[in-house]
């Protein structure tokens, strides 16, 4: 299926690594242009050369999302570059572990602000020209927003927050022709997650914990999945969908797992 994303100029938070890296990379096969937002050079510089080494086209914008004049900066960077935007892939974040019990009100807010904040600012600084392009948001967003996990207060709540904004924008854009709609990540294989693993006695066997209960080939879900679904929503292919949460998982949020 052609997802007719040739030269379309999307922008994707958090793309240099993970999730956003591996949204990055299928959307430069598909011909899009992808614009890698992210704080840290290094990391940006070496996901544009593998995309470029690869054939691709791609861009990049550096910037600390926590910061909204930076947020806008990088906007600003890709309009200057392109003329147009013509979709945002709300995707960085991280779950850091802020619980009611063992976290604090000033980390709490700090999470939001990590989590989802930029979420909002990268949107309201790209919207104008989503509306020149009748273009595309979708927000990424975890299983914890849905079943909870424990100890971890603010990024769920970013989540929660993710989803609503989701369907809010969805319902103030229609005018517009924006589609918004939302990837539901649970458990996916990314160098985050292994870093996660890597704080527990014996990495494999909580691994092996884990995989055993996801319904579908018992398996952690692969960057190259999520991104797939992505590509399909930010492209106009997926013209009538819109305000969807869709569960990349596995079906490890919403089917039995006692199976």
């Amino acid at each position: 299926m052609d997802l007719k994303l040739k030269d379309k100029v999307i922008i994707v938070t958090g793309g240099s690594k993970g999730i956003g890296n591996g949204i990055c990379n299928l959307l430069a096969q598909e011909g899009a242009i992808p614009v890698i937002v992210g704080r840290t050079e290094s990391d940006v510089l070496e996901a544009v050369k593998t995309i470029k080494d690869n054939g691709g086209k791609v861009f990049h914008a550096i910037a600390e999302l926590t910061n909204k004049e930076e947020c806008k900066h990088a906007v600003e960077k890709v309009i200057k570059e392109f003329g147009r935007i013509d979709g945002l892939v709300n995707n960085a974040g991280v779950n850091d572990g802020v619980g009611l019990e063992s976290g604090n009100y000033d980390d709490f807010m700090r999470s939001i602000q990590r989590n989802v904040a930029h979420y909002y600012a990268m949107a309201q600084y790209a919207l104008p020209e989503l509306k020149k392009s009748k273009g595309a948001i979708v927000n990424i967003g975890s299983k914890t927003s849905v079943t909870g996990q424990g100890g971890t207060s603010g990024y769920a709540a970013a989540n929660g927050a993710r989803n609503a904004l989701t369907r809010e924008w969805a319902l103030e854009l229609l005018p517009y022709r924006i589609r918004v709609n939302a990837v539901i990540v649970a458990e996916c294989d990314t160098p985050q997650y292994a870093t996660w693993l890597k704080t527990f006695p014996n990495p494999e066997e909580r691994l092996a914990e884990i995989t055993k209960n996801i319904p579908l080939e018992n398996r952690m879900t692969t960057t190259a999945e999520i991104a797939n679904t992505v590509a399909f929503l930010v492209s106009e292919v997926s013209s009538h969908t819109t305000g969807q949460l869709v569960f990349v998982d596995g079906g490890y949020t919403h089917l039995d797992r006692a199976l």
